[in-house]
């Protein structure tokens, strides 16, 4: 018994004692080799883990930075322009012309798309350009270098950016230096290579095949082939060089002609209408109101063609004028274009309203439509029923005011000739525009009523671009009024510049017999070649 009990007790003590020891027991066996193969299967899903968290840092990283900083700031010719890069399937270029639209490009291939946005035009660059004609074609060549200067510029701020991000991305994730440096590795290779792509598949020639986007959809049968009228205006321009110069020998000519003499105190009056954005007409303006001694510039508008803010640093060459400028909007002159030309010091924007200049009482409205905007032009410029209601409504509105005024109003504005009726027997002259075409003729006088003359002016800038698709460009025109003391028009000067295929000047005098029903007497023409 006492054997057995001492075998018990010594079982049992063996069962209670800890192992200890280098030696595995045989039970530790089976969990000990599980335990080994876990690990050697983990180790390849472990490092596949790393590679595909540092992949998909890396291209976060990536987007981040250059949706971050892949942009920069840079001059286009006289605009000033900015250049973006953004992730994208189809690469391509867009050329943002706000608030005109759009022109895609098919320029590239890879995952990077171009964005190039025009923004508002140098002022002094840009009266660099309307001083001398001869320099939008450099400005065109220099155009080419600008965009590329810009967009390597881009390139390498944008690779930057997307390295930045994606390491300070990584430390974040990772905190280990060796895997940050290969996530900012990783980012180098993905944006030099897609901007790589991007240059290896550049086709140059898709600026020639651009798909149209916002108002912009109309500028190919607007300005029709681009190529052609670059061409024909760059000879216009140089031949225009020389006539602007014959305008001083114009004024010699015809200043001694006994056909009209103008008097101590008589008033001098320019009317201009539909610029259309033609630089070269700034110069004829101030060209004549130098040589002709011009007291008052009147607009009777479409001084531009969209309205747009780029277009609106046109009107600086206005306050180069010294001369009080009284302007009208035209359908093709937005509420910023009169703004823009209302913050000109010498410059007087009417809209339903008078002013007094130069001694003359004028009052003038802006035509009710803006054609680029189809809410307030469905027809565009187009003569519909709608159309006439409108610009009748306007002639209404200004004979109202015209009649309600305090002082006789000598002059009143309108944009389109349409607009005249009303104002028949409630001034003696009325200026206008819009048709491009010249033409003088009398409102229907109703008895007891002053007869009123109508005046419609060319286009002082030729039709802008529209005027060189034709075989002949359109002349550039313009009107000296004169008017004596007692503000009755005695006489006027038809002048036109080229268009005639001829190289000339023409002037035509006309005087007016009777001043008080306003009938031409006689005509002298002269030119000068």
């Amino acid at each position: 018994m006492d054997g057995q009990h001492d075998e018990q007790h010594d079982d049992a003590g063996d069962r209670d004692e800890p192992v200890t020891g280098d030696e595995p027991t045989a039970r530790d066996e089976p969990r000990r080799s599980a335990g080994l193969l876990a690990v050697a299967r983990s180790g390849p899903l472990r490092r596949t883990g790393v590679i595909l968290a540092v992949l998909a840092v890396a291209l976060v990283g990536v987007v981040l930075g250059v949706l971050a900083g892949g942009r920069v700031e840079t001059d286009i010719g006289p605009f000033r322009a900015n250049l973006s890069i953004t992730p994208a399937s189809a690469g391509g270029t867009t050329v943002d012309v706000p608030p005109l639209g759009a022109l895609l490009l098919d320029s590239h291939d890879g995952p990077t798309h171009l964005t190039v946005r025009l923004g508002a035009l140098d002022q002094g660059r840009t009266e660099a350009l309307l001083d001398d004609p001869a320099s939008i074609s450099r400005a065109s060549q220099s155009a080419v270098e600008d965009v590329r200067s810009g967009v390597m510029r881009l390139g390498l701020r944008t690779v930057a950016s997307a390295v930045l991000a994606t390491l300070l991305l990584a430390a974040l994730v990772f905190r280990d230096m060796r895997r940050t440096a290969w996530a900012g590795g990783l980012a180098l290779l993905v944006a030099a290579g897609s901007l790589g792509t991007a240059a290896a598949t550049l086709r140059p020639q898709a600026i020639e095949e651009p798909r149209y986007e916002g108002l912009l959809v109309n500028a190919p049968a607007i300005v029709g082939d681009a190529r052609r009228i670059a061409n024909d205006y760059t000879k216009y321009a140089e031949q225009l060089q020389r006539l602007v110069g014959n305008v001083s020998q114009l004024y010699t000519t015809v200043s001694a002609l006994p056909v009209y003499e103008p008097a101590p105190g008589t008033t001098r009056v320019l009317h201009v209408s539909d610029m259309h954005l033609n630089p070269t007409g700034w110069q004829l303006i101030r060209t004549v109101v130098e040589q002709f001694g011009i007291d008052a510039v009147i607009d009777t508008g479409d001084i531009t063609d969209w309205g747009s803010e780029p277009e609106a640093s046109f009107v600086a060459s206005i306050g180069l004028l010294k001369k009080p400028y009284v302007f009208i909007r035209g359908n093709h002159d937005s509420e910023r274009t009169g703004a823009a030309v209302a913050r000109q010091d010498n410059a007087i924007v009417l809209n339903n309203s008078t002013t007094t200049v130069a001694g003359l009482t004028i009052a003038g409205i802006g035509d009710p439509r803006f054609t680029p905007d189809k809410n307030t032009s469905p027809a565009g410029s187009g003569l519909t029923q709608q159309v006439a209601d409108q610009v009748i409504g306007a002639g209404d509105q200004l004979a109202a005011t015209v009649r309600s005024s305090p002082k006789p109003v000598n002059i009143a504005l309108v944009h389109d000739p349409a607009s005249a009726g009303p104002l028949a027997g409630t001034c003696p002259l009325v200026l206008a525009g819009h048709t491009h075409a010249r033409q003088v003729s009398k409102l229907p006088q109703a008895p007891g009523q002053q007869p009123t003359t109508l005046m419609v002016e060319g286009s002082t800038g030729g039709a802008g671009l529209r005027g060189l698709e034709g075989e002949k460009p359109t002349p550039l025109s313009m009107t000296v009024l004169y008017f004596d003391p007692q503000k009755m028009l005695q006489a006027y000067d038809d002048i036109t510049v080229g268009g005639t295929g001829q190289a000339q000047v023409n002037l035509e005098r006309h005087v007016v017999a009777d001043p008080v029903a306003g009938v031409p007497a006689s005509v002298t023409p002269t030119p000068t070649r």
